[in-house]
């Protein structure tokens, strides 16, 4: 089973930015497409952003369209999220997870294992 651990995350005013970070702890000969949710206090899990396993395919929610970019480094087993002009409303436990498939889903039961989660705090 591959473990994932999210780094990054952090205090920032708003406007601000944040490089989220999630290492996978083996290796795997098995193609695995990445993602990030959120969830806020008192909130639903929700889906941010995802990668394909050939870093092909990218989706992204629509609050998050051109501040966030996903990306990855299949060598390094690290998955990045590179958050820009950082809102309160972005204020979260950010959570990677993986699914053994190539393609992306925004669907949170569909992947197969989740990091521990990574708080971000956005002050106004």
């Amino acid at each position: 089973q591959v473990q994932l651990v999210e780094s990054g995350g952090g205090e920032v005013q708003a406007g601000g930015s944040l490089r989220l970070s999630c290492a996978a702890s083996a290796r795997t000969s098995r193609s695995i497409a990445m993602a990030w949710f959120r969830q806020a206090p008192g909130k639903e899990r929700e889906f941010v952003a995802s990668i394909s396993w050939g870093s092909m395919i990218t989706d992204y929610t629509d609050s998050v369209k051109g501040r966030f970019t996903i990306s990855r480094d299949n060598h390094k087993n690290t998955v990045y999220l590179q958050m820009n002009n950082l809102k309160p409303e972005d204020t979260a436990v950010y959570y990677c997870a993986g699914r053994y498939d190539t393609v992306v889903s925004v669907t949170g039961y569909e992947y197969n294992f989740w990091g521990q989660g990574t708080q971000v705090t956005v002050s106004s």
